[in-house]
């Protein structure tokens, strides 16, 4: 699998798609745990969109971390609750390749609803 190159910006406009599929997939309130740790996710991504570039190495590492870690919990929580779609599996997934973790999106994308055999997965 090619690692992609870290790309915080680009993380935070996933982010913001995450929030809005939630609110088509999502059949709780909207303030259900996924909402707001899609909400959490954007908070901490939404400054780098605003600035256009990954801060210096040790503040991406950090923000990373964050964000992977917020991903995990985003997918448990779907998972927690049925919610399943292609489209957010997609979704999970290309947040993890703009966080250099595309091994660990592909599989978390496939719990979150990606169809396996879609022709944008990995090969």
């Amino acid at each position: 699998m090619s690692r992609l190159p870290l790309n915080l910006p680009h993380a935070a406009t996933i982010a913001h798609r995450l929030r809005r599929l939630l609110e088509r997939v999502g059949r709780e309130s909207p303030d259900a745990p996924p909402h707001g740790t899609a909400l959490a996710l954007w908070t901490l991504l939404g400054g780098y969109r605003e600035r256009g570039e990954n801060p210096h190495r040790e503040q991406a590492e950090l923000a990373v971390e964050q964000a992977a870690s917020l991903g995990r919990r985003l997918v448990d929580e779907l998972e927690a609750r049925g919610w399943k779609d292609d489209r957010l599996g997609q979704t999970v997934r290309n947040l993890f390749e703009c966080l250099e973790r595309g091994e660990e999106g592909a599989a978390l994308s496939l719990r979150a609803g990606e169809d396996p055999r879609s022709p944008l997965r990995p090969g």
